[in-house]
């Protein structure tokens, strides 16, 4: 049997825009690359969500898959899956095939989670003799026995996708192909999950990993391929690649944010401080942060609301920072300026964590800008998250013996 599990060669897809019913990428896909063809120039009424994607990966590899919304990253698990058809280019598989690409892809609503698995492990290619086998293995690492006999039309997009990948995962595939399934799960069997993937490795298994929770990807994968507008522009170590990463979406807009012309506001610097104005991207418990926010405005803008938004590596929303909320006024901006925020003694527990920026017009009125911005650890020895949820305060206890 030959080392590789998966040789692309030139693989690229191309759309036609308009032709909704023809393709299987979502909405946020469509969009994005309509903004990506009218500023790059592409033909009238078509766009290559990949082009020219070339790789190999050997067997018993774990490889993440990374690049903002639109980059082309859903597509190309498509590709490989065989769920679409290249425009261009090959790609050859070997070996037994899982998918999970889509939270309660082959669910039918109406049918209990029992006969879903059933259902859903037959698509998947398992017999079955197969399922019945691994069934009671399925249903407790979903961890939803109690509602194994609902119909799943009652299930939350958490309980769809633990038993989604659960059964996914007993497939015992040779390669695991992964699409940001992990996104709705909760912390713990998120880390359940990256635990079952890499036993899958250690059985010889290739996992192909498309997330945006960098938290997850340097856990699970030594190799990244990173895309961008549809190519690959990095294949290699994980470190490299996040490092280039962050760097190529530093400062960019965040990818829910759509203005029909340039947003009148731009964040061009948020430098990461100690309290005495230090630079600094690894911080401890208990410090103080400082977040010095350069911008330019195109037109003045009226009772700036500025919003410094903290998340989590998985991307949960730890918490926000707001002039507005926090009675800072802000009479006016214009031109270029810097606004200052310290923020408390950081309280939250030992992870990597991403800061973006938001500004409102007239403190509650229309976004005028949702930036990107730096990340930061933060260090402490006892507090993290797996134990301690979000934060840690000290609470005050006393102890009464009397009976």
């Amino acid at each position: 049997m030959t080392d590789i599990a998966i040789k692309a060669t030139g693989l690229g897809k191309k759309y036609k825009l308009g032709a909704m019913g023809s393709q299987h990428d979502s909405v946020r896909d469509m969009f994005t690359a309509a903004f990506r063809r009218k500023a790059g120039g592409e033909a009238s009424g078509e766009f290559w969500a990949l082009r020219n994607a070339s790789f190999e990966i050997k067997r018993g590899e774990n490889v993440g898959i990374i690049g903002l919304n639109g980059a082309g990253k859903s597509t190309l698990l498509k590709v490989l899956s065989q769920i679409v058809t290249p425009t261009e280019g090959t790609a050859e598989i070997t070996g037994r095939l899982g998918a999970l690409l889509e939270v309660g892809t082959g669910f039918h609503q109406e049918l209990t989670g029992r006969e879903n698995v059933y259902l859903y492990g037959s698509i998947l290619g398992m017999s079955r003799d197969e399922i019945a086998s691994k069934f009671d293995q399925i249903i407790a690492f979903s961890e939803i026995e109690k509602f194994i006999d609902t119909p799943v039309k009652r299930y939350s997009s958490g309980m769809y996708v633990r038993l989604a990948f659960s059964v996914a995962a007993h497939l015992d595939p040779d390669i695991l192909l992964l699409d940001e399934v992990l996104a709705v799960g909760d912390f713990s069997f998120q880390r359940k999950c990256i635990d079952l993937a890499k036993s899958l490795e250690r059985r010889g298994s290739t996992i192909l990993f498309v997330s945006h929770n960098m938290f997850s990807i340097k856990t699970m994968c030594p190799r990244v391929i990173y895309l961008r507008k549809g190519e690959v522009v990095f294949d290699g170590p994980t470190d490299e690649g996040l490092r280039l990463y962050e760097e190529n979406t530093r400062l960019e807009a965040l990818p829910w944010f759509r203005s029909t012309e340039k947003p009148p506001v731009s964040i061009t610097n948020v430098e990461l401080l100690t309290e005495d104005g230090q630079p600094r991207s690894m911080f401890d418990f208990g410090e103080r942060l400082r977040m010095r926010i350069s911008y330019k405005t195109t037109r003045p803008i009226e009772a700036p609301h500025f919003v410094c938004t903290i998340k989590r590596s998985d991307e949960l929303l730890c918490c926000n920072y707001s002039s507005w909320g926090d009675g800072a006024q802000i009479g006016r901006i214009d031109g270029e300026g810097v606004i200052d925020v310290l923020a408390p003694a950081l309280s939250l527990v030992s992870d990597r964590y991403a800061v973006d920026i938001l500004v409102r017009e007239n403190n509650t009125g229309a976004i005028v800008a949702a930036q990107s911005g730096p990340t930061f650890h933060l260090r402490h020895e006892v507090f993290d998250p797996s134990d301690f949820g979000v934060f840690h305060q000290t609470a005050h206890w006393s102890h009464d013996n009397a009976v």
